[in-house]
């Protein structure tokens, strides 16, 4: 079976010969539909004629939505037997990561088949934009959604699962269903969570929400043993625990090391050794200091190789302007890359300089685009900008002496937040909606990729934006008592992203 994006898919029958199981035919699949019509005519016949919820037609704008997507199950001849319909939210306004489900329609014939599919709550979709069908994972194997011998149950459950599995793919953060009251176990013990009663058609429905918890994961692979491991060690000093830099004590220097994950330098080494330049030149822009110069450290197999290193290190300090100091090269080992920065300041801004009731502002470089071969991880907006854009950025934070500032770190944009608002000893409420954010990024993954350049500094209200070249600046939320941080939805509501400190690092 091969996926729309050529992407080779083993068959049911063979994924189940290499289990030893006893091959069983699908009773059905799901997959977007590119014609609607028989899934509207589904849905007329259950939501107009059969429950009376609608007069004519249920048809809305949301269908209308080029965005829209109609996910259908098919039996084995075609047939639709029960489509799902998600979109984002506002019609009329961007796609900011806010999604809903809705118009789950099953064919009166299957429901409540008895010797159907009752396994799954066993299994969790993956799905892939592009993909033709949904498939689910188990024991580490891909599956298309089948029912035992050929029997046609859960079908519903599945489409729900399946329109999960599809807004988390296409970025989103939030995924919202409006269901009938009567329909409310069903989507609990799939695991959503209720949200409030709401009143749809004059029928009792109850909103439910699709825990996400993309940013929370990231938070914690990146950032949540970093106060435990480095316990005692008090990195930073006095003020600057756990910073983007490190103050020297009794001098106007600041110091930033960052090394690149050596897998990343093992597949691009020339973008690796551009990195290694970019992260500590922005470590020590948050700091407000002025770059010095830099000194690295390079392992590789060869000569070969550390040429292709250091020609991407290369690349960059002649971009930036920053002059290597020295470092260390050793040949014949594994590849490892690692880069320490130098700057001056004589007033270091603080990452833990917030408090309560100061605004938020995120400053990017939305130019350039995803890195090849990293998409949705890593935005390349450094390395066809000009000298003077790129010191221009830079020096933003100098210039602009906010009280706290952290550049965006591989925790994403909300995680470092997180981590700005635990140095200040408090937590943060992003709004979403007000987030600078290129227009081919979707919310999940701007909200969680590396940047390129992307600043967030926290201020009193009415704070200018800082000068920052190309670079595009937006007030995006507040420092407020607590911890976490939380995302602000444009019609008010709140969610959860980070419910806890992010390093355990504690106020700087």
């Amino acid at each position: 079976m091969i996926a729309f994006d050529g992407t080779p898919r083993p068959a049911a029958s063979e994924v189940v010969a290499l289990l030893g199981e006893r091959p069983v035919r699908p009773g059905f699949r799901i997959e977007p539909a590119d014609d609607v019509a028989a899934y509207r005519e589904l849905r007329r016949l259950v939501f107009v004629e059969e429950q009376g919820l609608f007069s004519g037609t249920d048809l809305d704008e949301h269908d209308d939505d080029p965005r829209t997507v109609v996910l259908v199950a098919r039996d084995e001849s075609g047939q639709v037997l029960g489509g799902v319909r998600l979109h984002p939210a506002r019609v009329d306004g961007p796609d900011i990561g806010w999604w809903q489900g809705g118009r789950l329609v099953v064919d009166p014939a299957c429901r409540g088949t008895g010797g159907g599919w009752s396994g799954a709550s066993l299994f969790q979709p993956t799905f892939e934009v592009g993909d033709n069908t949904v498939f689910f994972e188990s024991s580490g194997q891909d599956h298309p959604i089948v029912v035992g011998a050929g029997a046609v149950g859960g079908v519903g459950s599945a489409l729900v699962r399946a329109a999960c599995a599809y807004a988390e793919a296409t970025g989103a953060l939030r995924f919202d269903a409006t269901v009938q009251a009567s329909n409310e176990v069903l989507f609990s013990r799939l695991g959503w969570t209720r949200v409030r009663d709401v009143v749809v058609a004059g029928r009792p429905h109850v909103l439910m929400r699709w825990p996400i918890g993309r940013i929370a994961a990231l938070v914690a692979a990146t950032k949540r043993d970093l106060g435990r491991l480095l316990h005692g060690l008090n990195p930073g000093g006095a003020g600057f625990v756990g910073d983007d830099g490190a103050p020297v004590p009794g001098s106007d220097l600041v110091a930033a090391c960052d090394a690149i994950v050596p897998s990343m330098v093992e597949r691009s080494p020339e973008w690796a050794g551009w990195c290694s330049v970019l992260v500590n030149l922005n470590d020590l822009a948050a700091m407000g200091a002025e770059p010095v110069g830099l000194l690295d450290a390079v392992g590789a197999r060869d000569v070969s190789f550390a040429s292709r290193v250091l020609s991407g290190l290369r690349m960059a300090c002649t971009a930036y302007d920053v002059p290597v100091l020295g470092g260390h090269t050793q040949l014949g080992v594994p590849a490892a890359l690692s880069v320490t920065a130098l700057g001056r300041t004589a007033h270091p801004v603080p990452a833990g300089g917030g408090k309560p009731g100061h605004h938020v502002r995120l400053t990017a470089d939305l130019g350039g685009g995803w890195r090849a071969g990293y998409q949705g991880r890593q935005w390349d907006s450094t390395s066809t900008r000009r000298t003077p854009e790129l010191r221009a950025m830079l020096g933003s934070v100098a210039a602009a002496r906010p009280k706290a500032a952290k550049d965006v770190s591989m925790a994403g944009v909300v995680g470092t937040l997180g981590m700005l608002a635990e140095a200040s000893g408090c937590a943060a409420v992003l709004d979403v909606g007000a987030v600078p954010r290129p227009r081919e990024a979707s919310a999940g993954d701007w909200l969680t990729c590396f940047p390129g350049f992307a600043m967030l500094t926290a201020g009193e209200p009415g704070t200018p934006a800082p000068p920052a070249g190309p670079a595009e600046s937006a007030v995006c939320g507040e420092l407020v008592a607590g911890r976490g941080v939380a995302l602000r939805w444009p019609d008010g509501d709140v969610t959860e992203a980070v419910t806890d400190a992010v390093t355990g690092m504690g106020i700087a």
